[in-house]
């Protein structure tokens, strides 16, 4: 007995190992380089999404019933930044993502920078830009260096904007202490605006070559795989996740987005391999979406253009930030479902899983939000740990841990047997 018992716990080690190397491999395969950070440039977030389709077909999963494939398109206007980024001082080359980013919604330039030093009271009491141009008129002016240390609360909010305003006349380089993350943008200032590392700053000569492109009818796709339900039913669950990222800033430079959230969209093809297997009494649409990072687009376009109708939609679990787990996780909309969020916490301590299954109300800061503005039952699910890389370029592979994997999965498999 008690060698059939090890034999068990020895076969089901190796399954658990097995699975988490493979969703390993699925993540570091969506955060290569050769993913180009899952964004607008090269056409990374086309490759995600061919790739994850391709994984579900392996898996044996199809499209929704009545769609011939498993890609749900839409179009956005982005801007990118598709070419070499280039910032000199003094003729020292400046190194993106760590010395320096770019506002998302830069223009271009090309150039040596003529610049006027403002602190923020300075800017804070120019109001307009022509009589500081005019004030300048004998350096011929291009570009403003902004030192708004100090600055706060809702000065800082006025600055910020006329600065972001100003971008539409002339080039504005802020100094920033802050930790760097960037972000994606759907319009352009005519200028660029930078974020210039403020322990680097002395005054120095300024040369840019910084180059975007706006696109304005950018194709994406949602990636929608779908799983039949045991015995005939209208009533779904689905599992989503974000596939894209921010993209390159410049062509040197890629945002490897692991944990936000190659690890979710890989999470999702975990479950969809262990429920291939074991189909559960309600259909699974896996959903990865395109275009989070630029606004929750693909969840909003699918929501106003629905394959499966809202209302035959039991639950979403909406999985973002999946690459950690220490600290157990945070479930967003809590509150709004208090049921199905005591039933998550009721399972997670009997089975002794994770450390905390922490309540947080609605917030609008993933794919679940506009489902459950509609009226969709829907929970956002993140994981808490030591690794805080966000929207930079240290959010890589290798500072993933998947620490709870395979506790996570197993609250969200018993989860979806309890609805």
């Amino acid at each position: 007995m008690l060698k059939r018992l090890l034999v068990l716990f020895l076969l089901v080690s190796q399954s658990v190992f097995g699975q988490l190397d493979q969703v390993r491999a699925w993540t570091k395969t969506l955060c290569s380089p050769e993913m180009h950070g899952r964004g607008y440039v090269a056409g990374g977030d086309s490759l995600a999404a061919n790739f994850l389709a391709s994984e579900y077909q392996k898996i044996g999963l199809v499209p929704i019933p009545g769609q011939s494939n498993m890609l749900q398109a839409f179009q956005f206007p982005v801007n990118t930044f598709p070419t070499e980024m280039s910032v000199r001082l003094d003729g020292k080359e400046m190194v993106p993502g760590q010395d320096f980013i770019v506002d998302p919604a830069s223009g271009s330039f090309k150039g040596k920078l003529n610049f006027v030093a403002l602190n923020a009271t300075q800017i804070y009491q120019t109001e307009n830009l022509n009589t500081l141009l005019f004030e300048h008129k004998e350096k011929y002016m291009n570009a403003l260096v902004a030192d708004l240390s100090g600055a706060k609360g809702d000065s800082l909010k006025i600055i910020k904007a006329r600065l972001k305003n100003w971008a539409s006349s002339i080039t504005v380089v802020e100094l920033y202490s802050a930790k760097f993350t960037w972000s994606v943008a759907q319009d352009a200032f005519r200028f660029p605006y930078l974020f210039l590392r403020d322990s680097l700053w002395q005054n120095q000569s300024v040369e840019i070559d910084i180059q975007n492109k706006l696109i304005p009818n950018h194709l994406a796709n949602n990636v929608l795989a779908y799983l039949p339900a045991k015995k005939k039913t209208k009533k779904t669950i689905f599992f989503s996740a974000h596939y894209d990222h921010l993209g390159q800033m410049g062509s040197s430079t890629y945002f490897p987005g692991a944990n936000d959230n190659a690890s979710g969209s890989a999470i999702l093809l975990s479950l969809a391999s262990y429920f291939k297997k074991k189909p559960a009494k309600y259909n699974i649409v896996f959903a990865a979406f395109a275009g989070e990072e630029a606004g929750l687009l693909g969840s909003r376009y699918y929501v106003n253009h629905p394959i499966i109708p809202l209302s035959d939609m039991r639950f979403l679990m909406n999985l973002d930030i999946m690459g950690s787990g220490e600290e157990g996780i945070t479930v967003v909309n809590a509150t709004l479902f208090p049921k199905e969020f005591k039933q998550l916490q009721k399972i997670n301590k009997q089975a002794k899983l994770l450390q905390v299954v922490k309540s947080r109300g609605p917030a609008a800061n993933s794919d679940h939000y506009f489902f459950s503005e509609k009226g969709v039952p829907a929970f956002f699910i993140y994981t808490m740990g030591p690794n805080k890389h966000y929207h930079d370029i240290y959010d890589t592979y290798e500072a993933l841990s998947f620490a709870e994997y395979s506790d996570l999965t197993e609250l969200l498999k018993r989860f979806v047997k309890k609805l």
